[in-house]
């Protein structure tokens, strides 16, 4: 089965209040725009991440607000801060690690929940019952192209509300010469 191919760029995930001490009391992310998975949206808002060798500025918002804020980054962007992030599945954060984050009102220093997000498909229950394959499992991913690449060690994740997409860092959409162009995986269970 065939997979869309996303590229998650750096962004940041902010629970409630820490997105009230980057961006002020009472502030609501306003929508730049909608994001495959439903409900899910890129903030017109940015902040910098800051690490001990670095900073980021520009880092995009997404939302709705979580339980507790996750940086996703990159091996590139870990190498720029100057941090060691663990890679995860999203949400799992805790010994992740710390960076800080500064807004146009505030700054967040985070002792942990900076990631590289282990790569992963979002898919519906109907195509993950079609595939064999249930929440938390892994597949392969056959990426063709000039520059051809197996991504092993892909985890699913299953849910009405998904929508099938594979996600991936930009590093590993670099190292698989993944664009527009090109940006269609081949699911191997």
């Amino acid at each position: 089965m065939q997979v869309k191919i996303e590229i998650s760029a750096r962004h940041l995930h902010p629970s409630k209040p820490d997105l009230e001490k980057l961006f002020g009391p009472g502030f609501s992310l306003s929508k730049f725009k909608d994001l495959s998975q439903t409900g899910q949206f890129a903030a017109n808002e940015r902040v910098k991440l800051v690490g001990p060798a670095g900073e980021i500025d520009k880092v995009r918002v997404l939302g709705p607000c979580r339980k507790t804020t996750q940086i996703e980054v990159s091996e590139t962007d870990a190498k720029q801060l100057g941090i060691n992030p663990p890679v995860r599945d999203s949400g799992d954060l805790a010994g992740s690690a710390g960076v800080k984050v500064v807004g146009p009102a505030g700054e967040v220093v985070l002792q942990q929940g900076a990631i590289l997000a282990l790569r992963h498909i979002h898919m519906e229950p109907e195509v993950a019952e079609k595939l064999g394959v249930k929440d938390g499992d892994h597949v392969k991913v056959d990426i063709g192209g000039k520059r051809d690449l197996l991504f092993e060690n892909v985890l699913v994740r299953v849910d009405p509300s998904f929508r099938l997409a594979m996600h991936i860092d930009t590093d590993e959409a670099n190292a698989a010469g993944i664009d527009k162009d090109n940006n269609i995986g081949e699911i191997i269970v």
